[in-house]
């Protein structure tokens, strides 16, 4: 390990950044620096604005990607190397906003069904059924559920925030299920890693996403890109569409803030159908044109 990578490495821990946001923003400085075949702090502004040009143009990157690492040159040479960074020379790019994809609640209950083995329908029923991320769900422990509550205890989550959401009658009986079926009960971690469910570590975030990925292909629904994140989008639309208000939704997600909850009102049918259109308020005459024959 370089002396700049150790250094930026300990400033991203003493401010306590998530594990999976300081590998992203090193494996950036990394990239920056193979790109350019040079140490980054012999690289300037100029060098930057080639990047983040190049991640555009040659990596056909997304918006957020290229915020993602555009964020991590700034801690760079802001926190680590002590230089000023110019926002005007280097900006962010504009945020896109897509709707997400998400699946009726037959779709997802034929996903579930067509999840094998138990143990990957169990991790589907555990994503949908608490909204959580796919890391939260692979983080749970046994201590997490709390059948006398009727809650699920997150913990850690995004930002490093706790909170709990509900825990479902049905998954509580999955769960169940789920232990008498292990040969070795676990001691720490609710689904452990390695492929008899017995090692001291909990599951990949790679086993869920398989999960997801193989059960769309049973259930015929590959063509739809269904991933774990999927399964938390119908959490929150399904529990709209049932009655439930933005400001509960956005607990029950973690979400910093309301705004980023209120996409769920263009993607809930119940809020849709419910909105007429302003042309029906119209009051037209009836004119019907007959196609001529030319």
């Amino acid at each position: 390990m370089t002396r700049l990578r150790q250094i930026m490495l300990e400033e991203l821990e003493r401010r306590n950044y998530a594990p999976s946001t300081i590998g992203a923003y090193l494996r950036t400085v990394e990239h920056f620096a193979r790109y350019f075949r040079c140490p980054p702090d012999r690289l300037g502004t100029e060098h930057i604005r080639q990047y983040q040009a190049a991640m555009f143009r040659t990596w056909k990157l997304s918006p957020n990607t290229v915020t993602q690492r555009l964020a991590a040159l700034r801690f760079l040479y802001i926190q680590v190397l002590q230089r000023g960074w110019s926002v005007a020379e280097t900006p962010y790019p504009k945020k896109v906003l897509r709707l997400p994809q998400i699946l009726s609640q037959q779709e997802v209950a034929r996903l579930i069904d067509a999840a094998e083995p138990p143990f990957h329908r169990v991790l589907l029923m555990t994503l949908y059924a608490t909204g959580a991320r796919r890391a939260e769900v692979a983080r749970l422990k046994i201590t997490d559920i709390d059948s006398e509550r009727m809650v699920v205890h997150i913990r850690g989550g995004k930002g490093r925030k706790d909170r709990d959401v509900m825990l479902s009658p049905a998954l509580l009986d999955e769960l169940r299920a789920y232990w008498r079926g292990l040969k070795k009960k676990p001691t720490d971690w609710l689904f452990p890693g390695n492929k008899w469910h017995t090692a001291n570590r909990p599951v990949t975030t790679k086993v869920l996403w398989m999960a997801c990925q193989q059960a769309a292909i049973r259930a015929g629904l590959e063509d739809r890109n269904i991933h774990p994140h999927t399964l938390r989008h119908c959490f929150a639309t399904h529990m709209l569409e049932a009655g439930a208000d933005l400001r509960t939704i956005q607990i029950l997600l973690g979400h910093r803030d309301l705004e980023e909850t209120t996409i769920y009102l263009h993607l809930s049918n119940k809020h849709l159908s419910a909105t007429a259109s302003p042309l029906d308020r119209l009051t037209l005459t009836s004119r019907r044109t007959t196609p001529r024959n030319d």
